[in-house]
């Protein structure tokens, strides 16, 4: 007859004194990259747009322009802070006073095109004529309703093209031009508007001016059209 010792372990049960192994962890999943905000996204796009644009339409105009070049770069800057936090409705206002350097269409204008409307504006009231800017800055997506509405006007895009610029190529978004109104008022401008270096730059735009000479100096052809 056999007898139970009971501290003899049975071999088919586990030894409670034995340390169990620790189970091993599954390995973390690594975290997921956060996406990159929309909004901060379109506008380091709008940025790099306007930056571009304007890269590309400056050598012809800081050649003429004496110490454009070191003051181009805080321009554009300025003007992407402009459109940053600017009212788009009071960008799209046509009639805005010269001197009001609160609204985004007059604050968002090149520092020297700026003094030199709000010079010629000074001299013309002085002389009794009537001036006023119609369009100063705009921003991108209202060039862009400016040549669509253009589009449906003419029938085409190379047909409003010679009247509205692209958004990539108007210098309404860079702050590089002004619209002048009334009629009179811009002709004033046209005449008179290289003494303070302001020039007509399109034939079929006579109220569309632009600093592209010294003050005094003579202003280079007009181009046929925006086109």
């Amino acid at each position: 007859m056999t007898t139970h010792d009971p501290h003899r372990l049975d071999p088919h049960r586990p030894d409670p004194h034995r340390p169990v192994p620790p189970r091993p962890r599954a390995p973390r999943p690594s975290p997921a990259r956060r996406p990159v905000p929309t909004r901060l996204a379109v506008l380091a796009l709008v940025a790099v747009g306007v930056l571009a644009s304007a890269a590309a339409a400056a050598p012809s105009l800081l050649a003429l322009v004496p110490g454009a070049a070191a003051t181009t770069s805080a321009s554009l800057l300025g003007t992407l802070e402009v459109l940053e936090g600017s009212d788009d409705a009071r960008l799209r206002e046509t009639h805005i006073d010269p001197f009001d350097d609160t609204h985004p269409a007059i604050a968002g204008l090149h520092p020297d095109l700026r003094a030199a409307v709000q010079a010629v504006a000074r001299d013309a009231h002085d002389r009794g004529v009537d001036l006023w800017v119609t369009s100063g800055l705009r921003t991108a997506a209202m060039q862009q309703d400016l040549l669509d509405d253009a589009v449906r006007k003419h029938g085409s895009l190379a047909e409003a093209r010679r009247f509205v610029a692209t958004p990539e190529g108007s210098s309404h978004v860079t702050g590089d031009a002004v619209d002048i109104g009334p009629t009179d008022g811009a002709d004033w401008v046209v005449r008179h508007g290289a003494e303070y270096g302001l020039c007509q730059t399109y034939a079929n735009e006579m109220w569309h001016f632009e600093l592209a000479t010294e003050p005094g100096g003579e202003c280079p052809e007009q181009l046929p059209d925006a086109g």
